[in-house]
């Protein structure tokens, strides 16, 4: 019975140290406020979870060196939010809805009901960008598909596939604060 308890042991601890392949940051933020009015004190607890999980890439991996050099990969951040007031707890996404920039230009993001609308300086809808099961988005014009995603300062982030040079181009919108 003790040698079967030891290599269920040993065994467990060969699961938990696997190489990651992911740097995971988490932050948990929690806001308690409580009101007091004609009906008594009511207490609401706002939390909010923002996740940056970032691919572990190397630049050399096929190389013998022992020793290898990180290669920057772009951070995806997830946030929600919880809001429990009178027992009942919401879950709520961050807005995104924001001016962004890019090439001197003021382009608007606004939520609607399948995701977010990108609209033109002038006023016209330009695109329109719709959530998949990872937490990135697809982003959609009259002549072109992109992928995009939110980086960790909040500005929005295309990569389009060219199929005549066969190469990725990267579009950063930033967010005006």
């Amino acid at each position: 019975m003790k040698t079967i308890m030891l290599g269920v042991a040993a065994f467990l601890f060969t699961l938990n140290t696997q190489a990651q392949n992911t740097n995971v940051k988490s932050e948990v933020k929690t806001n308690i406020t409580t009101t007091k009015d004609s009906e008594g004190a009511k207490k609401i607890i706002q939390s909010q979870e923002i996740k940056e999980v970032q691919n572990v890439e190397l630049k050399d991996a096929d190389s013998n060196v022992l020793n290898k050099d990180i290669k920057e990969s772009p951070i995806q951040v997830t946030s929600t939010t919880a809001v429990t007031a009178n027992g009942v707890t919401k879950i709520i996404e961050v807005d995104r809805s924001a001016y962004y920039n890019l090439d001197g230009k003021k382009y608007q993001v606004a939520t609607d009901k399948s995701g977010y609308t990108m609209f033109l300086p002038d006023g016209k809808k330009a695109a329109v960008l719709r959530k998949t099961s990872n937490n990135n988005y697809i982003y959609r014009t009259k002549n072109a598909t992109s992928y995009g995603y939110f980086d960790a300062n909040g500005n929005l982030v295309l990569e389009t596939y060219d199929d005549k040079t066969d190469k990725v181009t990267v579009t950063t919108y930033i967010i005006v604060k």
